[in-house]
């Protein structure tokens, strides 16, 4: 046909919107790789021209690192904002500073003379509720005002944080831990990382962690910073136009909102590399090194805690540990591994009861009857009424001479007589008793409260309420051991070690143990976990007793199910998340799983020269693949390439803007060559450049355990089926998992998105 060099073959010039994804569909790794190749080559083959363009390519190589700059900067101010403003707001349902009413408790007391040491409360610029209304600080009536208003405090937080995340942010709800996984893995969720998201999520999560819900703020810091990284991303096109670049910026974000979270920035970074990075490479692991570095050197200059450090839990002990304690530690680990599957099967449980049930469709309702009870019952109990990271800081802390605590109520003298209060009548040892009682109830309110408030829709973390189930228990197991120690210290287990009179157990040191194995028993870390506690505590020196907790709560765990809480969060929602951590040992073909199967209509195809453009539009109009693959003709069924569903729709639509005459019946070929077309035919669309030329293949008699880990380290949306060159059928990320579960005997239906 004449005229044919005047063809536009599109993608030549780029046009709007090629290359990006719809919503809840998975990216192409090996594209987006491709795509990075192809521009990086061009800006170095550009540089070379002139001064300018070397210039920009040096623009372009550092703007990784200014992006991690700006996110470090970011994520730590923010942590460091939510610190300050959750302690005054948790202080503010028990009472107010007169001089200033954004003060918190301690800092309203800093400068007030009355104050002493062993008497904290004791000043009188802070009033509670009661002396503030009604002007009575003791007596039963002042007791249930303060308990009423704290109820109320509460009550109002957590209205306000649901209704928040409601009316302007539906994705600002949640640890967000699962979601962020699925995303790096190559899912599509547009909106959860967007601005509105952000900002809902800054500030719900300081008001529900100010309301005394059994939640934490550090899982959700870790979306919050990821949030932080995607709005940078969108500034610079070597991010915004790259889906699989832009994921290595999110791995850095998810560092430093560990960094952050609990003031451990290779934490941080091991965390992003063992729990929720897909793919991580070296250049990765620098730049989210540097991420951490700067997120924690800003919250540190914040000083939120201040004591000058980034963490509340750090902690100096007095003794060393001996072998003969290991066995507590890792029955500990068995605690650990124990409450770590129970939780996750009665959270999962509930979880499908409230999408089953008419509970899911009153999210305020449900937020504010937990909110309800967790108030009414936390109060009473001092270990339940302060919040959660107070109390773990509280049951980490070794029993010193000044120490103030109830659980530090006695001292380890020769006779065991004394009380420190040196109160003549009172009887030994009466307040570390009373402590381990209140402390046990605690622990069996916070496992039970802990279920329901996980998943409701408000932003809620479970690193802090995994570690104070795991810290009341050690402290309890700790304080067992110490006081048998004590008291039979002759005999063969103690006697090398623990002297009559000496202080040889550290209490302290067990609920940090048991802190690590519930953590690990709910989550499944082990490495990154480790890291992460002797980071927030600044134990180096009992890395052994958390290695064995770690591993041991794992062990324990992994008996029972391999899935940790945010993998089960990811199957209950439906993601097609494929687990690098997962075993596939059956024994199937890539024929069993690939479609079309026996008895279902023909695999849709292109063919190369031989369709028009309504051809193509009536198969997209009736289908909803994602792409098609392109055959010779549908008697060979030789496969040429693969062409992207989303891609043949913005070509036609652009080519019947800017090239004319090209009408319904043109015919679309992905050849070099036009077709030989009649004189009098319209004008023929090339689309050769949007045709993958080389799309992954495998045979039919492949195993499947080979497929399915070529879809984990290559990160394919689908693999074609041949044989001897000829197209058998068509193999996609949800097949892959639709078969896994069934060969685990799983639901297949609990895969909604391909």
């Amino acid at each position: 046909m004449s005229g044919s060099e005047n063809l536009m073959d599109f993608l030549d010039e780029p046009f709007p919107d090629v290359g990006t994804y719809e919503d809840f569909h998975t990216i192409d790794w090996l594209r987006e790789k491709s795509r990075d190749t192809d521009r990086h080559r061009k800006i170095t083959s550009k540089s070379r021209e002139s001064i300018w363009e070397f210039i920009k390519g040096l623009l372009d190589a550092w703007s990784g690192w200014v992006v991690m700059l700006l996110i470090g900067l970011l994520a730590g101010t923010l942590a460091g904002v939510i610190d300050l403003a959750v302690d005054w707001m948790t202080d503010l349902k028990e009472g107010v500073c007169l001089s200033a009413f954004w003060y918190s408790h301690e800092q309203c007391c800093w400068t007030s003379n009355e104050t002493t040491f062993e008497d904290r409360d004791k000043c009188p610029l802070w009033q509670k509720w009661s002396e503030l209304l009604v002007n009575q600080s003791e007596g039963a009536s002042a007791y249930i005002l303060n308990y009423l208003m704290y109820i109320l405090w509460a009550l109002l937080f957590a209205f306000l944080a649901v209704s928040l995340v409601r009316v302007f942010a539906p994705y600002a709800c949640g640890s967000g831990i699962p979601e962020i996984k699925t995303i790096l893995s190559g899912f599509i969720i547009r909106g959860y990382l967007g601005k509105w998201t952000l900002l809902i999520k800054t500030v719900t999560l300081v008001l529900v962690v100010s309301s005394g819900l059994s939640l934490g703020k550090e899982g959700p810091l870790v979306h919050v910073a990821c949030c932080c990284g995607n709005f940078f991303s969108s500034l610079f096109s070597k991010y915004s136009k790259n889906e699989g670049k832009r994921r290595e910026v999110l791995s850095a974000a998810a560092a430093a909102g560990v960094s952050v979270a609990f003031g451990a920035p290779i934490g941080g970074v091991l965390f992003s590399l063992e729990e929720v990075s897909y793919y991580f490479p070296l250049k990765t692991l620098w730049r989210s090194f540097f991420a951490a570095l700067v997120a924690a050197f800003t919250l540190r200059s914040i000083n939120p805690f201040g004591n000058s450090r980034l963490v509340l839990f750090y902690v100096e002990y007095h003794t060393p540990w001996y072998m003969a304690e290991l066995f507590p530690f890792i029955l500990l680990g068995v605690f650990g591994g124990l409450w770590g599957t129970f939780f996750i099967r009665c959270n999962i449980a509930w979880c499908r009861r409230r999408k089953s049930t008419k509970l899911g469709k009153y999210p305020v309702l449900e937020v504010i009857m937990v909110t309800a009870v967790t108030a009414i019952v936390a109060y009473p109990n001092p270990y339940t009424r302060q919040s959660t990271s107070e109390l773990i800081s509280e049951l980490f802390n070794d029993c010193g001479a000044l120490e103030s605590s109830q659980l530090c109520d006695y001292v380890n003298d020769p006779n065991m007589t004394r009380p420190v209060d040196d109160i003549p009548d009172r009887p030994a040892g009466l307040g570390v008793y009373t402590a381990m009682w209140q402390l046990a109830l605690a622990l069996i309110f916070k496992i039970v409260i802990t279920i329901f408030t996980f998943g409701m829709k408000i932003p809620s973390g479970l690193f802090i309420p995994s570690m104070a189930v795991g810290a009341m228990a050690g402290r309890m197991v700790g304080v067992g051991v110490e006081q048998l120690a004590y008291h039979h210290h002759d005999w063969i287990i103690f006697r090398n070690w623990c002297r009559p009179g000496a202080d040889c157990v550290t209490p302290g040191l067990y609920a940090m143990v048991g802190a690590a194995a519930c953590l690990g028993g709910v989550t499944r870390m082990t490495v990154s976990l480790v890291v992460i506690m002797f980071e927030l505590t600044g134990g180096l020196e009992y890395i052994v007793p958390l290695m064995a907790a770690a591993v041991t709560s794992k062990w324990v765990a992994d008996a029972f199910g391999k899935e940790g809480i945010y993998e089960a969060h990811i199957h209950l929602n439906g993601y097609p998340f494929l687990d690098v951590k997962d075993e596939f040992t059956h024994r199937t073909l890539a024929t069993d799983v690939m479609r079309p199967r026996r008895g279902e209509p023909p695999l849709s195809v292109l063919t190369q020269d031989s369709m028009t453009v309504e051809d193509v539009e009536t198969l997209i109009k009736d289908t909803d693949y994602n792409g098609f693959p392109v055959v010779v003709s549908r008697d060979s069924e030789r496969l040429i390439g693969f062409a992207q569903r989303r891609e043949l729709i913005l070509a036609i639509k652009n080519a019947r803007q800017r090239q004319e005459g090209i009408v319904s019946n043109s015919i679309m070929y992905f050849t070099e060559e036009p077709p030989e077309l009649l004189a009098n035919s319209p004008h023929p669309l090339k689309l050769r450049r949007i045709l993958n030329l080389s799309p992954f293949t495998v045979t039919d008699h492949t195993p499947m355990e080979t497929v399915v880990d070529i879809f984990r380290k290559l990160g394919l949306r689908q693999c074609l089926v041949t044989r001897s060159g000829r197209l058998l059928g068509i193999i996609t990320k949800k097949d892959v998992l639709r078969h896994m579960a069934q060969m685990a005997n799983q639901d297949p239906e609990s895969i909604m998105f391909n």
